[in-house]
């Protein structure tokens, strides 16, 4: 399969402190895999440098081959990111900001196209036309998954994407990113959510200290043993 993500010896310091050290992994065409960590472990970290936001200290962040640090704005085609909170204009409905958000991608589509796309990402048919301000978080980040797919990109980026959801919101963000993933999409997904991080990912890593202390196979292993295993890293 494809390596669409890969970081080699990523290193990123502030001063004397190492934010990230060294972490060396590959990410696969349709692969989900999830970083579980406590706050300031380095998860963040990891994705600004990714989209380029931030230079590392040494290392490098590759997006479909390319060195992120030399190319920053040519890898954005490949890749969507979606923070916690995502930001969309509140004073617009949700298919006016998928129509700006893909204008500035460089698309033109159509109103059946834009709401075909609402509508796959799962945006409730009498919640498109209405201001995004009255919008649920689950139903901004439909908007922010819709926006994705038309852009094409192949990589998602996702910064704990399931924090505040209720549960029935959290299950549907799950089945997005596995309907995502059968169609090729890649998705680095960073979270203290294990019960979801078990649930979507073949891989799971455990970060801690900016280091990538362990890598577990999803499929082997059941949320108790994963949270088992993380509480024992965390208490060392």
């Amino acid at each position: 399969m494809d390596i669409v993500l890969a970081a080699a010896e990523l290193s990123k310091n502030y001063g004397d402190k190492h934010a990230l050290q060294s972490l060396n992994l590959e990410l696969r065409k349709g692969e989900i895999f999830s970083l579980l960590g406590p706050n300031g472990a380095g998860k963040s970290t990891t994705i600004n440098l990714f989209l380029g936001f931030i230079q590392p200290t040494s290392g490098a962040a590759y997006i479909n081959g390319t060195d992120v640090s030399k190319d920053p704005v040519g890898i954005k085609k490949h890749l969507a990111y979606i923070p916690e909170q995502v930001m969309l204009y509140q004073n617009l409905t949700g298919i006016e900001n998928l129509a700006l958000l893909s204008a500035l991608a460089g698309f033109d589509y159509s109103k059946e196209e834009l709401v075909n796309y609402l509508e796959q990402a799962g945006l409730q048919t009498d919640a498109i036309g209405k201001r995004v301000g009255s919008y649920s978080k689950g139903m901004r980040q439909k908007v922010g998954i819709a926006a994705a797919v038309a852009k094409n990109a192949k990589i998602l980026l996702l910064d704990e994407p399931t924090s505040g959801l209720d549960p029935k919101a959290s299950n549907e963000f799950s089945e997005l990113l596995i309907q995502l993933s059968g169609q090729g999409t890649a998705v680095f997904m960073a979270t203290h959510d294990i019960f979801r991080a078990r649930e979507v990912s073949s891989r799971i890593g455990i970060m801690k200290n900016g280091k990538l202390i362990d890598m577990l196979d999803g499929s082997r292993l059941n949320a108790g043993e994963i949270e088992q295993l993380y509480l024992d890293y965390m208490k060392n």
